[in-house]
């Protein structure tokens, strides 16, 4: 029997958490789906940690490949459902019990729905709950997805098969941004609707730890995005990219804070939003001025402005 859900779970030197995830997935309500761990050329010991749970459980299941990507690990756990329905998760990241019941019903409720997703509550390195995730649930347009991330990561996707079947699946060539770049896709082909309820329903496991070189990756994978997006929604990106790019630019900015990076970096990503397009300030006061304040409070102190 085909179940009615084939989660993919991309794995790679995932020991760590992997077992804290597998459990999680196990543990869900809505029992009639299979779980494929795609093992992305781990050199720990990912694979016996999942052939362990596969003794115990048959839904679960593995899958070895070269190392690929993220992209191309769930790529291929796409190419190998025939469910009617695609959820992911990160092998780091952790689902609560309702997650796949609360979604499928859903999708019962909404046949024109593509995309599901939920609220998410963000784990530090310690396991500790570290705040709820407050983006938009409803009424998304395709700009939504060009200024932020509503659905934050994919351990939070279900997707309808169909919709791959029809967009296609993550572009293996982009490194950042591969989620957006997909749910862009989707909203902008007017066949389907993307949209989250207010539930709790996944922990996503936050790092304190990364390097600026990681979020300069990060704004050339969003400018890759912009740029392929224009191929297929030019007065999209002609109408929004400038201010899309401050907020993303924000964003880098205060990312770059909370990993306590120079102080340069968070620095040089502000004031390059507040260029690219400073009515951002008037827009989104709050967000703004309070990122201002952090990025150049000292600043302000050293020559007493």
């Amino acid at each position: 029997m085909i179940p009615t859900v084939t989660v993919v779970m991309p794995a790679y030197n995932s020991s760590e958490y992997l077992r804290e995830s597998i459990e999680s997935v196990l543990a869900q309500t809505f029992k009639n789906f299979e779980l494929l761990v795609i093992d992305d050329g781990s050199i720990d010991n990912t694979p016996q940690i999942v052939r362990s749970y596969i003794k115990r459980d048959s839904r679960v299941k593995l899958i070895s490949q070269t190392n690929q990507g993220v992209s191309a690990a769930r790529n291929r756990g796409i190419s190998l459902s025939k469910s009617e329905y695609i959820a992911f998760i990160d092998a780091d990241d952790t689902w609560f019990p309702e997650k796949l019941n609360s979604h499928i019903e859903s999708f019962k409720r909404d046949k024109n729905l593509g995309v599901s997703f939920a609220r998410v509550t963000f784990l530090n390195t310690k396991g500790k709950l570290a705040g709820i995730a407050t983006a938009r649930l409803t009424k998304l347009k395709p700009q939504h997805f060009l200024y932020e991330n509503p659905t934050i990561t994919v351990s939070n996707l279900v997707v309808k098969r169909e919709v791959f079947e029809s967009i296609g699946n993550f572009d293996t060539s982009m490194n950042y941004a591969e989620d957006l770049d997909f749910l862009l896709r989707v909203i902008t082909s007017n066949k389907w609707k993307i949209e989250g309820f207010n539930k709790i329903l996944m922990a996503y496991r936050t790092t304190t730890s990364g390097l600026s070189s990681n979020l300069y990756r990060m704004e050339e994978g969003w400018e890759i995005l912009a740029a392929k997006a224009n191929s297929y929604a030019p007065d999209l990106i002609n109408k929004h990219y400038w201010y899309a790019r401050s907020i993303h630019l924000r964003y880098l900015a205060r990312r770059a804070l909370r990993l306590r990076l120079p102080s340069k970096v968070s620095v040089d990503f502000m004031t390059r939003g507040l260029m690219s397009n400073w009515q951002i300030i008037f827009r989104e006061p709050r967000r703004t001025i309070l990122t201002m304040l952090a990025v150049y409070g000292k600043d302000l102190i050293k020559f007493k402005i």
